[in-house]
């Protein structure tokens, strides 16, 4: 059962909270927001840049406390953009880190809402610029692991995300280091070239199945995990919850 969804939902980074560090597009899609739901960490700064005309409410969690449920959320993204309205989600950092963003994407792919992606700098790169140190020194480190203090329940090594760059053109090694940390030859994994330009290229696989594919042209990036599987659905009785909230507001 699919929601017609004439409005439009931005997932967007606000950065690490200096209104200077925000992409140009993130810039525009702000100023041209109906609706803003945002995180209680994006600065009073960058809130200062939304219209006035724009309805704008704090969804954040502080110290795991919410005022807003994430289901509450879901259902306000979908039920906004039933109405019409441009919505953005504006979340600290970049919204495909640490963010839910999976959750609500999800959402609003059941939904059939229209959404996009406005990626943001992440904190650790933005604490990396202002210490002048490289995270990937050539001579000292050669990966970087990034995690939150809540784990996934389970085993870490399998539920973590494995992100590859330079990847090279001969998979085979690769999937011998991931199956040593804990994957196995079922994990998902996808290689991009090209990311957002004119060449992007995608191919999604299975770790086993990776070095079958060929490689994709420089610059390139290998992901596995188990972030990659088949996508969560939703049924018709969330379908009905939305369109009751969106009938509401446009009463």
């Amino acid at each position: 059962m699919k929601l017609p969804a004439p409005g439009k939902v931005f997932l967007v980074g606000a950065g690490p909270g200096d209104p200077e560090l925000l992409t140009l597009k993130a810039l525009r899609v702000l100023r041209e927001a109906d609706v803003v739901l945002h995180d209680d960490l994006v600065s009073g700064e960058i809130l200062a840049l939304l219209p006035r005309t724009a309805t704008i409410m704090s969804v954040g969690k502080r110290c795991g406390r919410a005022r807003v449920t994430q289901d509450e959320i879901n259902t306000l993204l979908v039920a906004y953009a039933a109405s019409g309205r441009t919505v953005v989600r504006l979340k600290s950092g970049d919204p495909m880190l640490f963010g839910r963003a999976g959750e609500e994407i999800d959402v609003l792919r059941a939904a059939g809402v229209e959404f996009e992606v406005v990626p943001g700098v992440s904190a650790a790169f933005a604490a990396a610029a202002t210490l002048g140190t490289s995270l990937t020194h050539r001579r000292k480190s050669s990966r970087v692991v990034l995690s939150a203090g809540h784990q996934a329940a389970g085993n870490l090594k399998k539920d973590a995300t494995h992100v590859v760059y330079m990847p090279g053109s001969d998979y085979a090694p690769l999937v011998s280091r991931l199956l040593a940390e804990g994957l196995s030859l079922q994990t998902p994994c996808v290689v991009v070239s090209g990311i957002s330009g004119e060449r992007q290229a995608v191919r999604r696989t299975a770790l086993g199945s990776l070095p079958d594919i060929g490689p994709l042209p420089a610059p390139s990036l290998l992901l596995a995990g188990e972030v990659f599987e088949d996508r969560e659905e939703f049924g018709p009785k969330f379908i009905d919850q939305v369109l009751a909230l969106a009938n509401r507001m446009d009463a």
